[in-house]
C-alpha cells in the first residue's frame, strides 16, 4: 500500500519542479544587469549622467527587442530603447558594453550590451539624425530608427530600423548585424544513411553465436 506521506511527497516533487525553472527562466530572460558609469554615457535619445543604472529586457521577439533603463534602486523608468539581437561567436563571464568611438569632448554612445554568457546582445538603434553623425565618427554603419522617436514600447517595436552609413546612405539591417554563423557538426549521426542496414551485423552476430554454441555442446561430451 502506498503510505500517504509518499503521495504527499510526490506532490511536493511536481510542485518544485513546476514552479523552479519558471523563476530561473524568468531571471534569465529579464537579463537586469545593474550598471555603473563614471562618466557621462549616451544612449538613444538622451545622455546619462554618470551614476548607476539598470538595464533589462521588457519584450524580446526575435528580431528586435526592448530594452528599458531604470534608476538605481529601479523606482523610475529613464528611458526605452529599441535593439537589435547581435550575435557574437565567444561569450565571456561578465556583463560587456561596447561603446562608438566619439570625439573627446562628448559622451561615449552605446553601442551594444551583452549579458554574461549569452551570445546574443543588443545592439542599441538611434535617431536618424544622430546615427548619421555616429556612422561618420566611426567610420561603419550605425542601426537607425526614424524621428520623431516613438515613446510606447509597442509602437517602437513596429517602427522600421534600418542602417546608416558613413556617407548618408540607408541599407537593411541584415548588412550589419552579424547572424548565427552556421556550424558544421563534428557529431556523427546517429542513424545509418539509407544505404546502410543493421541486418549484416545481426546476420554475423547470429552466425558467431550458434557456433559457440555448437563448440561449447561439443566441448560437454568430451568432459563427460
Amino acid at each position: 500500500m502506498v503510505s500517504k506521506w509518499s503521495v504527499f511527497g510526490l506532490c511536493v516533487f511536481v510542485i518544485a519542479v513546476m514552479t523552479l525553472p519558471t523563476t530561473v527562466m524568468a531571471d534569465e530572460w529579464n537579463k537586469a544587469t545593474k550598471l555603473t558609469f563614471n562618466e557621462p554615457v549616451e544612449v538613444p535619445g538622451m545622455v546619462l549622467e554618470a551614476g548607476t543604472y539598470w538595464f533589462k529586457l521588457a519584450d524580446s521577439d526575435s528580431d528586435r527587442n526592448i530594452v528599458e533603463i531604470w534608476n538605481a534602486d529601479r523606482t523610475h523608468l529613464i528611458k526605452t530603447i529599441l535593439a537589435i539581437p547581435d550575435y557574437r561567436l565567444k561569450p565571456t563571464g561578465k556583463t560587456v558594453v561596447h561603446f562608438e568611438e566619439r570625439p573627446s569632448d562628448s559622451p561615449e554612445a552605446i553601442h551594444s550590451w551583452f549579458y554574461p554568457g549569452d551570445n546574443y546582445g543588443e545592439e542599441f538603434v538611434y535617431p536618424k539624425s544622430r546615427a548619421t553623425q555616429l556612422a561618420k565618427q566611426v567610420s561603419r554603419p550605425v542601426l537607425s530608427i526614424p524621428e520623431p522617436m516613438p515613446t510606447e514600447a509597442q509602437q517602437i517595436k513596429q517602427t522600421p530600423v534600418k542602417a546608416v552609413t558613413p556617407g548618408g546612405d540607408e541599407i537593411e539591417v541584415s548588412e550589419v548585424v552579424l547572424a548565427q554563423p552556421v556550424l558544421a557538426s563534428a557529431t556523427p549521426p546517429s542513424s545509418l544513411p539509407k544505404t546502410g542496414s543493421y541486418f549484416p551485423l545481426l546476420g554475423w552476430t547470429g552466425l558467431l553465436a550458434l557456433g559457440g554454441s555448437f563448440a561449447l555442446r561439443a566441448a560437454a561430451k568430451r568432459i563427460s
